[in-house]
């Protein structure tokens, strides 16, 4: 983590879990475990319906509210669909895009992933943008090509004011749910390589303002090494988030130099 220039910031990922009405309860856990961290910026993605129970019961400890994913259209016959006007009227400040269950089982690619990203950022929603490599990618030494290109295509068109308002998360997609976790100087490496994609677009100084998140299993274990990494400036967290005991250790990691 690079405090000096950058956010930290760890965001869980709640994906299809939990209710509304488990919120409340949750948040509660979570306060006998930490209080409000003065180290990074701490958010919990919900599904939709859920974001405005999140924004009440997160208050205190100044926890935001994010989405899982936003539709490329502002309104209209897009049954299922959210805008990002809406997620903003709920409360949301951060959202997650181009997440690899997104790209697997809807068949999202990069272009749309790009859309979304612009209109989050038109209403002021900060996108978390996942990217990463499958397994078979990486045994043929494609990692940082293919994670370049994803980077590359998601920030087509964005500006420098906006792409500081951007997150990026690597997640090599081996490492998703599945137990494995890339070791920290992987992960460093894959890291500080996305930010020099972003150094070679947009110039140093733009580069060095962009939080870069680790989201391949991070957990409560190993949370402090992977963070100690200069290019890692937090966390997705998939199934830990859903412990409270467990998220709080990994934001309490933040603090650890």
């Amino acid at each position: 983590m690079n405090k000096r220039y950058r956010k930290t910031i760890i965001a869980g990922n709640w994906k299809m879990n939990m209710l509304s009405s488990e919120v409340k309860p949750f948040i509660e856990q979570l306060k006998e475990n930490m209080t409000k961290s003065k180290t990074c910026d701490v958010v919990l993605c919900t599904p939709a319906v859920m974001i405005p129970a999140m924004v009440k019961a997160g208050k205190e400890l100044k926890i935001a509210a994010g989405g899982q994913d936003v539709s490329k259209f502002e309104k209209g016959a897009y049954t299922g669909e959210i805008s990002a006007a809406q997620l903003l009227d709920a409360g949301a400040k951060y959202c997650i895009v181009g997440h690899s269950e997104r790209r697997q089982y809807h068949g999202e690619d990069d272009m749309l992933i790009n859309a979304k990203a612009k209109v989050l950022l038109e209403k002021g929603i900060c996108p978390i943008i996942c990217v990463g490599e499958s397994l078979e990618q990486r045994e043929m030494d494609l990692t940082m090509e293919y994670v370049a290109y994803q980077v590359k295509a998601a920030l087509n068109g964005i500006d420098a004011s906006q792409v500081r308002r951007c997150v990026i998360a690597y997640e090599p997609i081996w490492a998703i749910g599945t137990g494995k976790t890339a070791t920290a100087e992987q992960a460093e490496e894959v890291c500080e390589g996305i930010r020099a994609v972003i150094r070679r677009i947009y110039g140093a100084r733009v580069a060095r303002t962009v939080s870069i998140l680790y989201g391949g299993s991070m957990n409560a274990k190993n949370a402090a090494e992977l963070l100690a990494q200069p290019d890692i400036d937090g966390g997705l967290i998939g199934g830990a988030s859903l412990k409270p005991a467990d998220f709080a250790t990994i934001v309490k990691a933040t603090a650890e130099e």
